[in-house]
């Protein structure tokens, strides 16, 4: 079975590195659903649902 990306539980934000670039906690879950890709932050009802502000990968739920 192949493991899960952390994601950044205070953003949602999925991280490659020890440290999430748009909120710099370290407190990650592997326990996560949904998958939405924010281009244009801007000018998205989604990413205004969501108050995602930088565009990038991000999930939906995180528990």
């Amino acid at each position: 079975m192949a493991v899960k990306d952390k994601v950044c539980r205070s953003c949602r934000r999925f991280v490659e590195g020890s440290k999430c670039p748009i909120c710099n906690q370290s407190n990650f879950s592997r326990s996560w659903k949904g998958i939405v890709v924010i281009n244009d932050p801007n000018n998205s009802e989604i990413a205004q649902l969501l108050n995602i502000t930088a565009p990038g990968k991000y999930c939906l739920w995180v528990k």
